[in-house]
């Protein structure tokens, strides 16, 4: 039986991506705010698959736990924080390009999807770094 020291959880903590996971955190709740609010340009009350409220909220709920793991170096965390660039997707991926309300929300998905990216890059460079110390 492999059992894990405390060192070794801490050399899952990677910092860039724990920010990442931060960023696209806020760039989220903010979306939600203005959702709740109906502030423009606001997102829809809900698309074809599902609310987007309660999507948001589960969305939030994965990167909260992406940080918290992440930040305390265990390895869930880039498994969690994975998840949350992945549910960003939706929200703020390649298609919002060729959504009508792009010029007004452009910030958002700019700096949604460079976090998606920073999450997606440091998680897989962190996971290949474990796998060849194991």
């Amino acid at each position: 039986m492999q059992t894990t020291s405390h060192l070794e959880i801490r050399d899952a903590r990677d910092p860039v991506a724990v920010s990442a996971v931060i960023a696209l955190l806020c760039i989220t709740a903010t979306m939600l705010l203005f959702l709740v609010t109906q502030t423009d340009p606001h997102p829809p009350n809900s698309i074809a698959l599902f609310a987007l409220g309660p999507f948001f909220s589960a969305s939030l709920a994965i990167g909260f736990v992406a940080w918290f793991l992440s930040n305390e170096g265990h390895r869930a965390g880039n498994l969690c924080a994975v998840g949350f660039a992945l549910t960003g997707l939706l929200s703020f991926g390649p298609h919002k390009y060729f959504d009508p309300s792009f010029p007004s929300i452009w910030p958002a998905v700019v700096a949604a999807q460079i976090s998606i990216v920073v999450i997606a890059v440091r998680c897989t460079r962190l996971r290949r770094r474990q796998a060849e110390h194991s």
